[in-house]
């Protein structure tokens, strides 16, 4: 005999019984939008408990220490030579732990070092900061994680990075340490920027906890300029509802040396801009059959959508990026179709598929639960060697995106 199903517990399915002696259930309750705004205001305060225990002190991040292993890593020298140079006194010497026995540096420091190290790959005078924008239709691909990486690594290698937040769920700003729901107003958005009230993007930058890298975040409100962009294309004269983004990005890029654009996983007007605004594409893809397919519709839809807007744009070039690099994401080897799905994506992409992949691991799914990255980890738990490999792969990562940002560069300025 069925049993009854109490009243307002969830969204439950029951057949009732055939039998006519079962009195009937009592009627659920409707899930009318007070309830749902109660739940909203659950889920929300679980959040800012769980951000309470994991951000402490204070619930905010802060970056990590580095050592002069990793600092003589990233200059590329050796510990001997760090010593010194820090003789010298002409930059940043660290602090001596209490021990006396080693040294660790800020990360405000370690970036001393590494742009006089690596200049030969730091922006060069007169050319406008390299945009990326990182994007996928479809959600759970470590989009965001990726994004972020990203610009902690192009910072950490001596960049200064602006990161822009174009997803209303606010995934990016969430691992800045900042809750969008309650901390983050219109004006730290892009918002005003899509509706027209602003022009230029400078009044949504925020400085964070890591330096080099600044930030326009995102909230849940952001998704009005889903209906702001169209609004403007249809009552502005001439309007461009695909350049607003890139137009208000204009005067920083004598600021920032990359700006990464974390997107929505949707075709949205907002995804548009962040697309005609970069000049490098990052699509991160899992070797998963969906994913896989996920991706082709993307290509397609960008194609199409591209040959429309540059019929309308009327600029007989057209939109064009400088590099377009697929990165294999997410990679479980013990799923048994993995090596399939990979072959598909390096059979389809060739060329533009990364030589890297970024495993599956402990270290990003525990630090993703902390509102963190691999790069946030001050000091790993788990075994050693499941920290390298995941601290490598990001590593090689980011190298590699860098190498396309400098030749383009140098593209640019042999064409001049």
């Amino acid at each position: 005999m069925a049993l009854p199903v109490p009243a307002g517990v969830g969204n439950q399915v029951s057949t009732p019984s055939p039998s006519s002696n079962v009195a009937a259930s009592p009627e659920r309750a409707r899930i009318d939008m007070p309830r749902i705004a109660a739940l909203a205001v659950r889920a929300g305060s679980m959040v800012e408990q769980i951000r309470g225990r994991l951000l402490a002190p204070e619930a905010r991040k802060v970056a990590p220490v580095y050592s002069t292993a990793q600092l003589a890593a990233l200059c590329g020298v050796d510990k001997a030579h760090v010593a010194y140079r820090i003789t010298k006194e002409d930059l940043p010497s660290g602090r001596l732990t209490p021990a006396g026995g080693k040294r660790n540096f800020e990360l405000s420091e370690l970036r001393a070092w590494t742009r006089t190290y690596r200049a030969d790959k730091m922006r060069p005078a007169g050319k406008k900061a390299f945009t990326i924008a990182v994007g996928n239709f479809k959600g759970g691909v470590a989009k965001t994680t990726t994004a972020m990486v990203l610009a902690q690594g192009l910072s950490l290698r001596g960049h200064r990075v602006l990161a822009i937040d174009t997803d209303p769920q606010g995934s990016l700003t969430t691992l800045h340490g900042l809750l969008p729901e309650a901390e983050i107003s219109e004006d730290m958005t892009i918002a005003p920027l899509c509706d027209g009230s602003q022009s230029d993007i400078r009044y949504a930058i925020r400085s964070t906890y890591w330096d080099g890298l600044d930030l326009v975040a995102a909230a849940p409100f952001l998704f009005s300029a889903e209906f702001a962009l169209p609004a403007r294309q249809m009552q502005e004269p001439g309007a461009r509802f695909w350049d607003v983004l890139n137009a208000g990005l204009e005067s920083v890029r004598d600021l920032y040396d990359v700006i990464i654009i974390d997107t929505p996983p949707s075709l949205s007007y907002v995804t548009i801009n962040a697309l005609w605004a970069a000049n490098g594409i990052v699509v991160p893809v899992p070797p998963s059959g969906l994913d896989f397919a996920s991706s082709a519709q993307f290509w397609s839809l960008l194609a199409d959508l591209g040959a429309n807007l540059d019929a309308q744009g009327g600029d007989m070039a057209g939109k064009a990026f400088d590099f377009l690099h697929v990165l294999l994401s997410r990679v479980d080897p013990s799923d048994p179709a993995t090596p399939a799905v990979r072959q598909w994506i390096q059979a389809t992409y060739g060329e533009y598929t990364l030589p890297v992949e970024i495993p599956k691991t402990s270290v990003t799914s525990n630090k993703a639960a902390e509102f963190a990255t691999v790069y946030d980890v001050q000091k790993y738990e788990g075994a050693a060697k499941t920290y390298k490999r995941a601290s490598d792969a990001y590593d090689a990562f980011v190298d590699l995106v860098e190498q396309s940002v400098v030749s383009s560069w140098a593209d640019k300025a042999q064409v001049q």
